[in-house]
């Protein structure tokens, strides 16, 4: 599949069946999401893969809402600011590799038939106290996954390209 029509196929899943993923499935994703780059090559990302129901749980509890449920994995992405770059001025790009590497994992879950969705807006303290992260590791994106229960039959909507580009 091209880049263009991965891209296009990929939603937010959040409806999911109770199919497991399988682990090369899981393997090639991650493998996918440590390809990508970042600032330096300082790498400071850190996925946590969460499968046990006990604390699938207790990862719910940081996003307590009623669709986030019924998945067999979740992944935490986090960022370790003591390893990432730092621009002169102090801007920190840990952030911004996480993004890039969670892209990377949920283009490649697409790629193999599986479902994902970035949450963004969960309880950080709490899923941090959860999962024991030491001080400078952030947790930063939850990525439910598996196997989504129905496609989309809307287009996505999205700005059309001149309000977005600007060649100078």
């Amino acid at each position: 599949m091209d880049m263009k029509k991965l891209a296009a196929q990929r939603f937010s899943v959040r409806r999911y069946t109770d199919t497991p993923v399988e682990q090369e499935k899981l393997d090639y994703i991650l493998e996918t999401a440590r390809l990508a780059p970042t600032a330096v090559n300082y790498q400071p990302i850190v996925f946590y893969v969460v499968r046990s129901e006990p604390m699938l749980a207790r990862i719910k509890e940081c996003y307590p809402r009623p669709w986030f449920d019924g998945f067999p994995v979740c992944i935490v992405a986090c960022g370790d600011h003591s390893k990432g770059w730092h621009r002169a001025d102090g801007k920190d790009h840990t952030d911004i590799d996480v993004a890039i590497a969670v892209d990377h994992l949920v283009l490649a879950a697409t790629e193999q038939g599986l479902g994902s969705c970035w949450v963004c807006n969960f309880d950080a303290a709490l899923c941090a106290k959860v999962l024991e992260l030491p001080h400078d590791v952030e947790p930063m994106v939850l990525i439910p996954l598996g196997y989504p229960q129905k496609t989309p039959s809307l287009e996505k909507k999205r700005k059309p390209m001149e309000e977005i580009v600007r060649y100078i």
